[in-house]
């Protein structure tokens, strides 16, 4: 299992990598470039998929594994259309300190399903923290 869970914070360590790549990239673009709809992408612009992207992070690990699901909030629309590339990092910050704290709770329990009460009726049933993990990413 220890393979598998350093297999695990060495994708996040990747994904992360590209991600400061990326955010380098879109802060050198003008504001309202990253604002302006794209047809047939993502949530629509640049800035609401990334938000989108801290808002599943935050759901699936943050809320549904450490059942919490009542404490969430998405980012609100106000929120997106001020954002900017600095906002934007700093939500995914918070999501990687979400994730290792996720990485560090179920380090030995990658396919245990982990079950919710009787009021979830959504998709999926019972989710093991290695879909969720993979999913999110």
């Amino acid at each position: 299992m220890i393979a598998l869970l350093e297999m695990l914070q060495q994708q996040y360590d990747w994904i992360r990598s590209v991600r400061q790549n990326m955010f380098a990239f879109l802060e050198e673009l003008p504001p309202q470039i990253l604002h302006q709809p794209v047809p047939e992408f993502g949530r629509g612009t640049i800035i609401r998929t990334h938000l989108h992207v801290v808002d599943c992070y935050r759901w699936w690990l943050g809320s549904f594994a450490f059942m919490k699901r009542n404490e969430h909030r998405d980012i609100s629309i106000k929120e997106i259309e001020r954002a900017d590339v600095k906002y934007v990092r700093e939500r995914f910050t918070e999501a990687d300190e979400l994730v290792q704290r996720f990485i560090s709770e179920y380090r030995d329990r990658w396919n245990e399903p982990i079950k919710q009460d009787e009021s979830w009726r959504g998709y999926p049933k019972a989710p093991t923290p290695l879909l969720l993990l993979t999913h999110t990413e």
